[in-house]
């Protein structure tokens, strides 16, 4: 019997890594059934679910998640965060000029991984919007440009 995308994504939280694991394949499958409801699970309560959700968004690599992304940039855990930029960091060009306009959050974690996250699309267009957090008060921040700037330029 098969089931149903919301039955998987609840599953995405089972302490069974297996049943994870399953239900993560089996999401993946069913990619284009399952990329509303797993945008709608970056807002999930249970942050297991959202981990696994900004995780299957990347493999997904579907530019429609990119605001969503965007926005779990500002989670309150930090590997629910670092999940969310590294799925932007492989949504290729469409995701350069939102993350670009993320630069400028008023959140320095959401700084640091927007700039992060550019870094490994490697896309020069973004220099100009790194080299103005060269100055920003949060180390991590300017840390994040300088590592992004470095990468670009390789």
């Amino acid at each position: 019997m098969e089931r149903s995308i919301d039955e998987l994504i609840e599953l995405l939280n089972d302490k069974d890594d297996f049943v994870v694991e399953d239900a993560v394949g089996e999401l993946e499958l069913r990619a284009d059934e399952a990329l509303d409801p797993l945008i709608d699970a970056l807002s999930n309560r249970k942050k297991q679910i959202r981990l696994n959700a900004a995780t299957l968004l990347g493999a997904i690599n579907d530019p429609k998640a990119i605001p969503a992304l965007i926005e779990t940039l500002k989670d309150n855990n930090k590997l629910v965060r670092r999940e969310a930029s590294t799925s932007l960091s492989r949504m290729g060009e469409p995701a350069v000029a939102p993350l670009i306009d993320t630069l400028n959050d008023e959140d320095w974690r959401v700084r640091g991984a927007a700039a992060w996250a550019l870094g490994n699309l490697g896309d020069e267009s973004a220099i100009p919007a790194l080299e103005k957090l060269l100055d920003d008060e949060s180390g991590y921040v300017k840390s994040g440009a300088e590592s992004a700037i470095k990468s670009i330029k390789k």
